[in-house]
Order: structure tokens, then sequence, then C-alpha cells
């Protein structure tokens, strides 16, 4: 055998709610609001990140501590 492959399911479901759209995975639960330019997200982990899209394909993202 050459390498070694772990795979395994994934399970994340979103819900839309507007402006508002919350992720829910086997971590928890996450959420993100904003449109589609601008948009503030915080992950079931706890992670922070502020996107701001540039044009299609090309993104700004900083990570909040």
């Amino acid at each position: 055998m050459i390498g070694d492959f772990n795979m395994g399911f994934l399970f994340r479901k979103s819900i839309k709610l507007g402006p508002l759209k919350l992720n829910l995975s086997k971590h928890g639960v996450g959420y993100s609001i904003g449109n589609k330019r601008i948009r503030h997200t915080r992950t079931s982990t706890g992670k922070t990140y502020n996107t701001v899209k540039i044009c299609k394909g090309l993104s700004y993202r900083t990570k909040q501590k």
C-alpha cells in the first residue's frame, strides 16, 4: 500500500435566516453574519474571522484574537 489514507464521514448543515447563517457540525454550532461582500464568522471551535470579498475568487480574511 502506498501512503496512509484516513477517510471518514463529515457532517455539516447550514441554516440560512436572512443575513445570519447557522452552521451545525459535530463540533457544535457556529454562525456567520453579513452579506456577500463583508462577513463576520465564529466557528464551532471558537475561532472568529472577518472576511471581505474583493472580487470573484479573491478575499481578505483576518483572524480575531
